[in-house]
């Protein structure tokens, strides 16, 4: 029986883990498939607070797994299956256990949606990113490409002004599906060049990253080449919420519902942390921020019930 049971490993997870035992709680955290979460795949950070010179990612989530093993957290490689919250103890299940926990914390994030072309795998991390938040910075003067069509593709696109000197927004389709308003602000700007009809057939680039794109027009096959400097996917995120099978409350696109200013899921003792709840910000450090709410608000409980 642990006091607090942590699925997932990122920011989220870490942190909860480190907030939780630093208050005296017994802590396990189960890594999941991909210990470290998204950042494992992510070269330089640069916006992470407390790091004056940039750190690669998987060297981040290794001083942050190594900070919770530290101060007393466990620390399980396996995947969490199912789980059972339909009373307590929460029961977690593993391929090779049942563990048994007082209150969850869920962290599991969210898995950007990638083309699934083997060019897009080769050049992930040199000129291929799914966050602009986090690597527009890198592209400063360059010419990007964007692919998508909704607004999380327009937010990504404008943002990216403000670094590229020229960001082509590739869709599949002649309008974009994204909400009016954005859509009309997306391609009021100078610095946006939307290529209608036309989807990323190739990443071309070399061993310095990526040079262009191949194109391809869904309607008749034909293709074309372009000069760009990176791409960034905006087609969306799926949260890993399926082995929940459907014992928390979800919002229309499968995220985690949480209280509004809390970490508290829709079962008394459940908390959720991370990109697993959060469709918007998508950042390590807002992610650290909500594990750490999580642990507070489930030690306080386990406080309440003493």
């Amino acid at each position: 029986m642990k006091d607090i049971i942590i699925i997932g490993s990122g920011p989220a997870g870490y942190t909860a883990g480190i907030y939780g035992a630093r208050a005296g709680r017994e802590c396990t955290i189960i890594e999941g498939l991909q210990p470290g979460g998204q950042l494992m795949i992510t070269t330089d950070i640069e916006n992470f607070p407390g790091f004056e010179e940039p750190i690669p990612g998987p060297d981040l989530m290794a001083r942050m797994r190594a900070q919770a093993e530290r101060v007393g957290v466990e620390l399980v490689s396996d995947i969490v299956e199912s789980v059972d919250f339909g009373s307590t103890p929460y029961k977690v299940n593993t391929g090779s256990e049942q563990r048994e926990a007082k209150t969850v914390v869920i962290a599991t994030g969210a898995e950007a949606k990638w083309l699934e072309i083997p060019s897009e795998q080769a050049f992930k991390g040199r000129g291929v990113s799914a966050c602009a938040t986090c690597d527009g910075f890198f592209f400063r003067g360059k010419k990007v490409a964007i692919v998508g069509g909704g607004d999380t593709a327009c937010e990504e696109a404008l943002y990216l002004t403000n670094h590229a000197s020229e960001v082509v927004l590739i869709h599949r389709r002649d309008q974009l599906r994204a909400s009016k308003i954005m859509a009309d602000r997306t391609l009021s700007n100078d610095k946006i060049s939307p290529l209608w009809y036309r989807v990323v057939d190739e990443v071309v680039g070399d061993e310095s990253g990526v040079t262009g794109l191949r194109l391809k027009d869904p309607r008749n096959a034909e293709t074309e080449e372009i000069p760009v400097d990176g791409l960034f996917i905006a087609i969306g995120h799926q949260p890993n919420t399926a082995f929940l099978n459907g014992q928390l409350e979800l919002n229309d696109t499968g995220y985690i519902k949480t209280e509004p200013g809390t970490t508290r899921t829709s079962v008394e003792g459940v908390f959720a942390a991370g990109d697993v709840q959060d469709s918007v910000y998508r950042q390590a450090v807002t992610a650290a921020g909500t594990g750490c709410m999580a642990a507070i608000e489930a030690s306080r409980l386990l406080e309440s019930a003493e």
